[in-house]
């Protein structure tokens, strides 16, 4: 039995999410469909690219598919080097719904994939599993061990296999290739607006609340706390932010408010894990299990240690304030 989830509770579209392994996945049940593949972490211009020239492909008759990886390949292969992630899978999930692919192959990106051939993929993924009649990708495109496959040996298994490919340009922004890297390099930077401008949509982190040690109560700064989920994080430091809760219909918070977040370790009270905190501007209620989305908006500094409690309480409050000025010049996300 094919491990399909269907993914259903917000959107207009549905999306449905295979997690089979090559070979285990038989023929698209609903007609044959336009592919296409890659990590697609981020869900860039450039990846929309791709998915939109899908449609354009599909012309409203046939389906969507997309084939991409978790955990990303970087992490089979450096494990220890492996970039921040842009996106969770709920996020990458919740994007390809909203570009309307109704098909996902969530492969399992382990060591038996990383061997599997590219004659093999082609014929045991595109093929067979999804019924490619398109497969679109990008110009430098590669697959199969060692990356042996391109565009070339691509098209000469397509023609054996009975699908044609179809190959994207690069999406520029000025004279920058967009790309997840160069995504990671700007948020990093605290360059929140190149980043959406990148992206198509500003960035956001998202997770569950969960019980923290509740310090910040005390001092006078209740936060909403969230593990991080995309670890290591693509941003660090303290940021002015728009937030809102997700699902629960009735209670949270249902529209953006205003507030100040910190992404790291907390040195000065002996953090041991990275959170993220947010502390929400004129707002206390108990948000513990709820879904908590952050919109970034600026950069105010990089985490750094007090050699007091007090010193530290003192700068939050400075960042409190730089941080409600600059979102009452801001617009709130729609």
């Amino acid at each position: 039995m094919n491990a399909v989830i269907q993914i259903c509770d917000m959107g207009p579209f549905n999306v449905q999410v295979i997690r089979d392994r090559p070979g285990e996945l038989r023929a698209a049940q609903d007609g044959r469909a336009v592919v296409t593949i890659g990590n697609f972490d981020g869900i860039h211009l450039g990846h929309r690219a791709l998915i939109r020239r899908a449609r354009q492909l599909a012309s409203g008759s046939g389906s969507i598919a997309v084939v991409t990886f978790e955990p990303l390949p970087q992490v089979l292969f450096q494990p220890r080097a492996a970039p921040p992630r842009l996106t969770t899978v709920y996020q990458k999930l919740d994007l390809f719904r909203s570009a309307g692919v109704d098909r996902v192959w969530l492969m399992r990106f382990d060591a038996a994939l990383s061997r599997l051939p590219a004659s093999d993929f082609a014929a045991q993924v595109l093929a067979r599993g999804l019924g490619a009649v398109q497969v679109v990708v990008g110009a430098d495109f590669r697959f199969g061990h060692r990356r042996e496959g391109d565009v070339k040996l691509l098209r000469d298994l397509g023609v054996a296999l009975g699908f044609g490919v179809d190959v994207v340009p690069a999406v520029y922004l000025g004279e920058e290739k967009i790309s997840s890297s160069a995504i990671r390099s700007a948020l990093a930077a605290g360059k929140f607006s190149r980043a959406a401008a990148m992206l198509g949509r500003a960035f956001r982190m998202e997770g569950h609340v969960v019980l923290g040690r509740q310090l910040g109560r005390k001092l006078g700064y209740p936060t909403a706390n969230l593990r991080i989920r995309t670890a290591p994080s693509p941003v660090q430091g303290v940021f002015a932010v728009f937030a809102r809760t997700l699902g629960r219909r009735g209670k949270g918070i249902c529209t953006w408010m205003p507030a100040v977040s910190s992404i790291g370790m907390r040195p000065t009270i002996g953090g041991t894990e990275p959170l993220l905190e947010v502390h929400f501007f004129d707002f206390d209620a108990d948000l513990y299990g709820q879904r908590l989305e952050v919109e970034f908006v600026a950069k105010l500094r990089d985490e750094c240690h007090f050699g007091t409690i007090d010193q530290l309480v003192a700068q939050m409050r400075r960042d409190e304030a730089e941080a409600r000025a600059i979102l009452a010049r801001s617009d709130r996300p729609v």
